[in-house]
């Protein structure tokens, strides 16, 4: 990628506003006028930050309580459960000042919206008007959320979670004379979700699985290297060190450290980069969303054993494989509910591919999948990256409200594969309802979602894995066990990159922010910023582009060393999955 198209991405993102000043310090010679500009930008950027630490504090101190922008009341707690875990079932009660009589059409299904358990805190679904809560209770449904506690019970597991989860679900039910609640799953608890449409056949309603992996060895060559990692680092073993150290807890901060460092182009330059440019308008959404991604929960030593082995490294729920308590499998040819599926190709975490390789998996052909008497239908955005399914405004306002009043269309639909299309005229209206856009199901084949998988390889990984996993918990666990304590894992906690590279800029922790914070005070008052098409400001832009275009090099040649390293390894592998020899399964997902 060159530095002109890197230059017309950041454009694209805002990274040039239109700032409207008063004089555009006409008065002061063009290199002092950007010194003044760009001296104080930086102060205000360093005040954010500040800000940004200060907030981690003061949450980290509250509890670290949902970051729910409504109304809500706990209807059920599972840690008083006789199998006790971290998760409690909420009731939203309030939208826009308007109560739960004002908002709910009693004639249409509850929604239970289950948040991602994967290092973040819950909330992301909903800490905006224009969010999956918010689309959900203008629509008129009632909605209920699922949330989880910092800290796990422990020795919890994912039976006991999805056993509280059926809980919740038997709760919502009751409060709706037996309406089965639409699930929504975003990210980690589209899985969770889909494990519990399986194990529990007519309590669930639609399934709307957002983001969410279920075929965790597919992907793309070149586009998504974080299926290959786990074999790189020699399978679950890994993990488990790390929750041993972290006294029978993983902590969360890790996978957000994995999850900046998929694009670190974005995630650590030009994040940073476009809150400096357009400090005057990106505080506010900067810190918004900074709220929910620097709030790190933990996971239970058995959980993200579970997780790591037998769904990331093992794929046992796509082979039918994956076990949930001591007598049942989890079968995905048991699901007779809808399944709405929504990825992205902008989504590097949960590529398409991952998110619907798991149909010609379970499904030999259309016609299979149409005598299983089930309906799946699956949606696709161009561009929006994982976290805009879900915290997108425009998305909210325009797919999720196409998915939510499509649901009556949706259990009507013959059983077969459907491609959901929505024709948008408005350009994403808040106010838009069907009357204003156009939704089309335009059945395909299951062979259309064949793809590429090196079967063998990834098998070679996971027997791998269980080797390295037997040895380290004989050999090597007990004494680390041993050896940790709460005080050494609260210290690890601490010292963890993702906290101390945001902490250092709280006035809790660096005296010094004062000063910074005194000095942006100041700023505030008089700031006038410099004119849009100053040339110096076009030369800060060029090299802000030049330095993102080489880090995004350098990831791309990172990406491939580890993706050349696990083909020496492991090989190629075998076939992909199906039968196919024609090369039906070279075929791409459709756009």
């Amino acid at each position: 990628m060159n530095t002109q198209t890197q230059l017309d991405k950041l454009a694209a993102a805002n990274i040039d506003p239109e700032i409207k000043s008063g004089r555009d310090h006409q008065a002061l010679p063009g290199p002092v006028a950007y010194g003044r500009d760009l001296w104080e930008r930086s102060v205000l950027f360093m005040d954010t930050l500040r800000e940004r630490a200060d907030n981690i504090v003061a949450h980290d101190r509250a509890g670290m309580p949902p970051l729910l922008d409504f109304r809500y009341e706990t209807l059920l707690d599972a840690r008083q459960f006789a199998k006790p875990v971290n998760y409690a079932l909420l009731r939203i009660t309030e939208v826009d000042g308007h109560c739960w009589d004002d908002c709910i059409d009693a004639a249409k299904p509850p929604v239970m919206i289950v948040d991602p358990r994967a290092g973040h805190g819950p909330g992301i679904g909903g800490f905006k008007r224009d969010s999956e809560v918010g689309m959900a209770m203008v629509e008129g449904h009632p909605v209920y959320f699922v949330i989880f506690y910092p800290e796990p019970v422990k020795g919890q597991t994912l039976d006991d979670v999805l056993s509280a989860l059926r809980r919740f679900v038997e709760e919502v039910s009751r409060r709706h004379d037996g309406a089965a609640p639409v699930l929504y799953g975003n990210c980690q608890a589209g899985w969770a979700v889909t494990l519990l449409a399986a194990h529990c056949e007519g309590l669930a309603g639609p399934v709307v699985l957002n983001g969410s992996p279920l075929s965790y060895w597919a992907g793309e060559e070149g586009v998504n290297p974080m299926r290959v990692t786990g074999g790189l680092l020699g399978g679950s073993w890994l993990a488990h060190l790390t929750a041993d150290l972290g006294d029978g807890r993983f902590d969360g901060a890790w996978l957000a450290q994995n999850f900046e460092n998929l694009k670190p182009e974005k995630a650590i330059w030009e994040k940073y980069a476009n809150l400096l440019m357009n400090i005057d308008t990106e505080r506010e959404r900067f810190l918004e969303f900074e709220r929910w991604w620097n709030g790190f929960y933990t996971l239970s030593r058995e959980e993200i054993l579970e997780i790591t082995q037998d769904l990331f490294i093992g794929n046992l729920l796509e082979n039918g494989e994956m076990r949930i308590g001591d007598h049942c499998v989890a079968d995905l040819r048991k699901i007779r509910n809808p399944i709405v599926v929504f990825a992205s190709y902008g989504d590097n975490i949960t590529p398409p591919a991952q998110a619907l390789g798991w149909i010609p998996a379970v499904y030999k052909d259309t016609a299979d999948l149409k005598s299983a008497g089930q309906r799946i239908i699956y949606m696709t955005n161009a561009h929006v990256g994982h976290l805009g399914i879900f915290v997108s405004a425009s998305v909210a306002r325009l797919e999720h409200r196409a998915i939510l009043e499509s649901l009556e269309r949706i259990g009507k639909l013959e059983p077969g594969l459907y491609e959901m299309k929505v024709a948008n005229p408005s350009g994403g209206d808040p106010d838009c309802h069907a009357s204003n856009y156009t939704v089309r199901f335009e059945p395909r084949d299951v062979a259309d979602l064949r793809h590429d998988v090196p079967i063998e390889a990834f098998e070679q990984v996971a027997r791998l894995s269980e080797a390295n996993e037997a040895f380290y918990s004989a050999f090597v666990s007990p004494w680390v066990r041993v050896m940790a304590s709460p005080a050494s894992a609260e210290m690890l906690k601490w010292m963890h990159p993702m906290r101390t590279s945001r902490l250092v800029f709280s006035e809790s922790f660096n005296p010094w922010m004062r000063l910074v914070r005194q000095t942006a005070e100041t700023i505030a008052r008089t700031r006038e910023p410099l004119a849009r098409g100053d040339p110096l400001l076009a030369h800060e832009r060029a090299m802000i582009a030049a330095v993102g275009d080489a880090i995004e090099r350098a990831r791309i040649a990172r990406d491939a060393r580890l993706e050349g390293t696990f083909r020496t390894l492991f090989g190629d592998g075998g076939g992909a999955h199906g039968d196919d020899t024609d090369g039906e399964n070279n075929a791409r997902l459709p756009v």
